[in-house]
């Protein structure tokens, strides 16, 4: 357990990355109470420094990192690199808020939303995990409903941003869009196939069933969070022309009849959601609208009239912040109050 101390030495592994710069610029805005940041990054890194607290910080070698004397890791790498770093950590007795995949369906590790399931992060053996970034979002919207409705079914269609896959790929976005309105030749190396104007499934499928890693890890992780392993979800996930936030169009079924007036009453009362809603005068969120905000913002809620208990949400958050670094800073928090 982590030990209570006035102020706390974090490291931020992936320091270089988008997640893990998004979750130092968080650490500052928020004031999270650090004595020394300590940021990590591979070997081409080493040597550089980056800005924390009006300080110029140096950047350490992750695979030569001595972690003795760190209360909290913040994990922002790949879940290769989350497994080969973690033991050494776990061993130096640090806490760890994973935000790759590499522990999240471990059944002793909890999985975190803290607006849904925060009284988790007490239960830790060491690791704390983050849900993936579309994940992380639908839960928020669907708690209260669940709460107060019992969900039966989710259904939901992702439309993901490119910075999920991170700073190459929002680089390739900006290189191909330049490259079409100039008539040159466009260059995929990132995705497999052309990202600019188009809509693409870039993920990993299931040769037999075809569904890809990203939709199953939306359903197990739901289930997981939610604490309902057979509650019905089913997931398509695209990859749309967009530098930042996720959308998803999420429809849902509940045992107890609900209104959309009743979902917007139960929404606007609920920690971390925003709810961006009002058809007759055409406001509902963006992509644009999320940029920057902590919430998960909400809209087109409505019947879905061809089931009983049925409604839809349009579900919008920022990817970067509420689906991976900001959900790791107030797992953090939590573990420091």
């Amino acid at each position: 357990m982590l030990k209570r101390k006035e102020k706390y030495h974090v490291a931020v592994a992936g320091a270089t990355g988008v997640v893990g710069q998004e979750m130092i610029d968080i650490l500052e805005e928020r004031k999270f109470p650090i004595e020394a940041l300590h940021p990590f990054a591979s070997e081409r890194s080493v040597g550089k420094s980056l800005s924390f607290a009006g300080e110029e910080v140096e950047i350490k070698n992750l695979e030569t990192a001595d972690f003795s004397g760190i209360d909290i890791i913040l994990g922002a790498t790949s879940s290769d690199l989350a497994r080969v770093y973690t033991p050494k950590a776990l061993k130096a007795g640090c806490a760890i808020i994973d935000n790759s995949s590499a522990f999240r369906m471990v059944p002793e590790v909890p999985l975190v939303v803290p607006e849904v399931n925060g009284h988790l992060i007490s239960t830790h053996s060491g690791i704390i995990a983050n849900p993936n970034c579309s994940t992380a979002q639908l839960v928020v919207a669907l708690k209260p409903i669940h709460d107060a409705a019992i969900l039966r079914r989710v259904m939901l269609t992702t439309f993901q941003s490119v910075s999920g896959t991170g700073k190459e790929a929002i680089e390739e976005l900006m290189d191909q869009t330049r490259a079409i309105l100039s008539f040159q030749e466009v260059k995929s190396k990132v995705y497999d196939r052309q990202i600019a104007f188009n809509c693409i499934i870039n993920w990993d499928c299931d040769p037999e069933t075809g569904d890809t890693e990203e939709e199953l890890k939306i359903i197990e992780e739901t289930r997981k969070i939610l604490a309902e392993p057979d509650l019905r979800v089913s997931a398509t996930t695209v990859r749309v022309p967009v530098f930042r936030s996720h959308g998803e169009a999420v429809t849902i079924e509940t045992e107890k009849n609900l209104s959309p007036n009743d979902v917007r009453g139960l929404l606007s009362g609920a920690p971390g959601v925003t709810v961006f809603d009002d058809a007759s005068r055409k406001v509902y969120p963006t992509p644009l609208d999320t940029v920057g905000q902590d919430n998960v913002y909400v809209g087109r809620i409505r019947k879905d009239h061809s089931a009983e208990n049925g409604l839809h949400l349009w579900v919008v958050g920022d990817n970067l912040r509420k689906g991976a670094a900001l959900n790791a800073v107030q797992i953090a928090e939590h573990l420091v109050r």
